[in-house]
């Protein structure tokens, strides 16, 4: 057996990622094992926002706001391809939050963030303003903030590309089956779900960052009791035909004090969410339920000149939220905050419980942090002033570049040049390489996806499957007929010799 790796990562969503890319940048031997596809599960299924987590306030999570907001900041540097400002209204609807509690909740929001790259908010009157005209004519005052989208996804698997770059192994499809503690280290039974084959390693350390099955089902596999409890929270999303015109969102009130966004969405679309729903039993794939469908769509309908229903519905997605159990009473309180829960008899196990989106690469610091003392010479931080891959774009100016792209590139449409400028930033290049008209990019399976394309996916990001490609490392899934599924299907099935 070869020597051990420092790190075995247990996981393949955001938090897994990036501990993964942060000590692999660090000089550490890094091995990520995801059973399924990267983001397959929780990461993929998130209301794709970067931001400071406006209601958080009414919880009092003033540490997490803050460290929220300075990593929107800073995000927006790092990967300003897949993330950029999003403009949010807050109608104020009477009889629910006060226009005062507003008031004071936005003037947090503002002054908790130590740098200013985005506008502060601002009170509307939504019969004066073009932001209100979606609006029931009842909804006359109003305010508006910034926060930030993201693709989700895709920044799960630019953190494992920069992660493979910096010397981590990452295997997909690979799952963990069973570990013990074992002459000052781990030993590891893999099983490798493409090659059909298992494979013994030995890892210094185990990161336990499996999302949903971070609790009891993992820590089995580690022969280890739970300490921490997970909750787990359903989160579901539907996706409706476009409600309005414009780039904002909007962040509607609720009568049981949720909040629910409406944000463009693919072009065509707009996104709605989220629920909170408890999830009893084993972590697993979850689905909306027709409960949570009518409640989207009532949620809308409260606020929206334009009423929706069920049959309204285009797509849905859910997810379960691996929360640590603070033993809120309401799902929608429990708090959104991570606990890293170490156990060093004997060689060290860390637990990732929790945590946003947003606030993942802090998440992955603090993580390195915890094991430094049973890692010796290991490299100081570097995240926080990295890009990610295709992020390094002069001035971190999206539109300079794709103008850019569109001069190098001058057959492609105008929609995919940012199409593909928004997936991969500056790597686009790499993908288009010496293309010089459209047959240079081969088939086209609809949706302007083309095999060069799928080949780059499977290539450099660890695509195997249509769904990889249609749901995780883009959205196209929207815009492809079943016919267009179908060849691509074939396509990946010839390209792997099945």
């Amino acid at each position: 057996m070869s020597d051990p790796f420092d790190l075995l990562v247990i996981g393949g969503g955001i938090n897994g990622v990036g501990i993964a890319r942060d000590a692999a940048g660090r000089g550490l031997r890094v091995l990520l094992c995801e059973r399924g596809d990267l983001a397959e599960h929780t990461s993929s299924a998130s209301t794709k926002l970067i931001h400071g987590g406006l209601r958080y306030l009414e919880q009092y999570e003033f540490r997490l706001v803050r460290e929220a907001l300075a990593e929107r900041e800073r995000l927006m540097r790092l990967a300003p391809h897949i993330i950029w400002p999003l403009r949010f209204v807050l109608p104020h609807d009477a009889g629910l939050r006060p226009v005062w509690m507003l008031r004071v909740g936005l003037f947090l929001y503002d002054h908790l963030a130590r740098l200013r790259a985005l506008p502060r908010s601002q009170a509307l009157r939504l019969g004066r303003d073009g932001v209100g005209a979606p609006l029931q004519k009842r909804l006359t005052r109003g305010f508006a903030y910034s926060d930030c989208w993201v693709e989700d996804s895709r920044l799960v698997v630019l953190n494992a590309v920069d992660a493979a770059e910096h010397g981590a192994e990452i295997r997909t499809r690979t799952t963990v089956e069973s570990a013990r503690r074992e002459a000052g280290a781990w030993t590891v039974t893999l099983y490798d779900a493409e090659r059909r084959q298992r494979e013994s390693v030995r890892a210094r350390i185990v990161v336990n960052a499996a999302g949903p099955w971070v609790g009891e089902t993992l820590l089995r596999t580690l022969a280890l009791e739970a300490r921490p409890k997970v909750r787990l929270v359903k989160g579901s999303h539907i996706v409706v035909r476009r409600l309005y015109a414009g780039d904002q969102a909007y962040i509607l009130q609720q009568p049981d004090r949720r909040i629910v966004f409406a944000i463009p969405y693919e072009r065509d679309f707009t996104l709605i969410g989220t629920t909170d729903v408890a999830h009893e039993g084993e972590p697993g794939p979850v689905r909306i339920s027709a409960e949570e469908t009518r409640y989207l769509c009532a949620c809308i309908n409260r606020s929206f000149e334009r009423s929706i229903g069920p049959d309204d519905v285009v797509w849905s997605f859910s997810g379960l939220r691996p929360l640590y159990d603070d033993a809120a009473a309401n799902a929608s309180a429990v708090t959104r905050d991570y606990v890293l829960d170490l156990d060093h008899e004997g060689p060290p196990v860390l637990s990732v419980f929790g945590g946003k989106i947003t606030t993942y690469r802090r998440l992955a610091e603090h993580a390195l942090e915890k094991l430094k003392p049973h890692l010796p010479g290991m490299k100081p931080v570097w995240t926080g002033a990295a890009p990610l891959p295709g992020g390094d774009m002069p001035g971190a100016d999206f539109e300079a570049f794709a103008s850019t792209l569109a001069a190098e590139y001058p057959f492609l449409p105008e929609a995919t040049v940012r199409r593909l400028g928004r997936a991969y930033g500056t790597r686009a290049a790499l993908l288009l390489g010496d293309a010089r008209a459209p047959s240079d990019l081969g088939e086209i399976f609809g949706g302007d996806l083309s095999a060069r394309e799928v080949d780059y996916l499977v290539r450099h990001e660890w695509a195997r499957a249509s769904d990889d490609i249609l749901w995780r490392r883009s959205k196209l899934g929207l815009h492809m007929d079943r016919e267009g599924v179908a060849r691509l299907g074939r396509y990946l099935a010839a390209a792997s010799g099945c």
